[in-house]
């Protein structure tokens, strides 16, 4: 099995995507960048000494052709935090644009295709547009790179200058930058002057890099803090609100507390177009940070719109709902415990009128996976009493032998992600009180390995697309789609799909990774590959 998906994740060489059109080469060079070796010396290097990262990014910004002083001509919005910093850019990117900005916003990770990462005017900038600027950042620093040891920018410090210098050829009017990890030593934060900055809810993330506690983490956040510029937050427990508040006072700037989204004076009720609770905390710091900005540019007196942006508000992937059929889809990239609680919390909010309308029997199917050092046992344990089946799979889209590049991660192993997934069963199995077998069964269809299997109520899959395929039995005529293929799989596999043959309607959750979810709207949204 390991050595199928290795040779099929492997996939191709480089030179494969030569035969590909120019947008799909630039990706794949892009990739290169993922397992550079002097950028992962570079970081091993820099982990002691964080000051370094920041003194490095600068020098890549100056060998791509731009200055830091530059990039205060973009009015930039700054934002970080550990659950909701996207939702939040997301809300005052659309208030400010539905003022009649030129807005620029840059946010990570992507879904389907890394061009998401860029956006302006609120779309994501064109194959073409990525090509062009693409390709003259990478010239500039491939040029320079022999004079500076061999260096070249990892991939998040290479799309962060990109988004820079695509904002500023392209002449925004702002830009919202969303943090990456942390804030202190994000690449991000080489910016000098934001016009105004914003911390979302706080929680235990990326532990090994920002620190153990949630104060350690704080402290991290606060570092996007600058002398004179107003900050806002979110409500905060007490240990990491007063680290903030330190900070403020150590930078030298003022820091807010975001009141609750009631306390608004608006006509009517408050309309958000991000589902679930928790996005009303985002929505509040965007408000603020939104009237801030307009207030900073003496434009107060116009703030008719600035609800309306809440209401138009897009942001795929985070409590998002699609009805294909008698197959309907709840995608949310959570993967923390405390987001995975807000998104619990969401799934028992909206399923039950969507069984109301079912008019029949509903079989629940959980489509699980995530990665790095995320706490998986505990996020499972808040899943475990919700579902009839539990389906584990890779953030591998598909198992066929093509150039996806805008979806592949050479920074983890196959056998490594397999090896998550089959934990994760595990974990499921236990926190349900299921007997293990002493050895995982290998299910071949097709002559092929596809399906490692424990129990009759969960399985693992190789890739997205066969987890989906197997989830919907054909009832999902996306999935359906003639071009897709169809993955063979043994007859007792396809048995103990009887229940989702049989059900009137099938509800499935998709989450534990936005990269997962990323990789599930790739099949289940055509409009977002085009």
């Amino acid at each position: 099995l390991l050595s199928l998906l290795c040779h099929l994740y492997g996939m191709k060489s480089l030179r494969s995507c030569s035969v590909m059109n120019v947008f799909q080469d630039a990706v794949c060079t892009l990739n290169t960048l993922q397992t550079n070796a002097s950028a992962l010396e570079q970081v091993k290097r820099e982990r002691g000494h964080p000051q370094l990262q920041l003194q490095a990014m600068r020098g890549f910004l100056q060998r791509a052709g731009l200055k830091v002083e530059e990039l205060d001509r973009l009015n930039i919005i700054h934002v970080t935090g550990t659950k909701g910093k996207g939702s939040t850019c997301a809300f005052t990117e659309q208030i400010l644009r539905n003022y009649g900005f030129r807005t620029g916003f840059y946010s990570s990770p992507h879904l389907v295709q890394v061009r998401e990462r860029i956006r302006i005017n609120g779309q994501p900038i064109g194959k073409e547009l990525f090509t062009k600027y693409f390709w003259q950042v990478y010239r500039r620093l491939e040029e320079t790179k022999e004079a500076h040891g061999g260096s070249m920018p990892a991939y998040f410090r290479f799309l962060t200058i990109l988004a820079f210098n695509v904002f500023l050829q392209e002449k925004v009017d702002l830009a919202v930058i969303e943090v990456g990890i942390g804030g202190a030593y994000d690449c991000t934060n080489i910016i000098r002057r934001p016009w105004v900055c914003g911390i979302s809810s706080l929680g235990i993330d990326h532990t090994s890099i920002l620190g153990d506690t949630i104060e350690k983490i704080a402290w991290q956040k606060g570092g996007i803090f600058k002398l004179g510029v107003p900050a806002f937050t979110v409500k905060q427990p007490v240990g990491p609100m007063k680290v903030l508040q330190e900070r403020a006072e150590e930078i030298g700037c003022s820091l807010s507390v975001c009141p609750d989204l009631e306390e608004y004076e608006s006509e009517g009720s408050l309309r958000l177009g991000l589902a679930g609770h928790h996005q009303r905390r985002n929505a509040s710091l965007a408000l603020q940070l939104s009237h801030t900005w307009l207030q900073r540019h003496f434009l107060t007196g116009v703030l008719y719109d600035i609800f309306t942006g809440l209401a138009e508000t897009e942001w795929p992937g985070r409590n998002q709902t699609l009805k294909h059929g008698p197959v309907t889809y709840f995608l949310d990239g959570a993967h923390t415990t405390r987001s995975m609680l807000a998104c619990v919390r969401w799934f028992n909010e909206v399923t039950p009128q969507h069984e109301r309308n079912a008019g029949g029997s509903v079989v629940r199917v959980l489509l699980f996976n995530a990665t790095g050092e995320r706490d998986c046992a505990a996020m499972l344990k808040l899943l475990s009493c919700h579902f009839d089946f539990a389906v584990f799979c890779p953030n591998i889209t598909e198992a066929i032998a093509t150039c996806n590049a805008d979806q592949q991660n050479f920074n983890v192993s196959v056998e490594n992600m397999l090896t998550r997934c089959l934990d994760n069963q595990q974990s499921w199995r236990v926190l349900n009180g299921q007997e293990e077998k002493p050895e995982a069964e290998l299910l071949i269809g097709g002559g092929l390995p596809l399906v490692a299997e424990r129990h009759s109520d969960t399985l693992v899959f190789p890739c997205i697309l066969s987890a989906l395929q197997w989830i919907s039995q054909g009832r999902d005529s996306v999935l359906s789609n003639p071009n897709k293929c169809i993955i063979p799989l043994k007859p007792s596999i396809n048995a103990k799909a009887a229940p989702l043959r049989e059900a009137v309607s099938i509800h499935v959750l998709i989450t534990g990774s936005l990269h997962l979810v990323g990789g599930a709207l790739k099949h289940l949204d055509p409009a977002l590959n085009s």
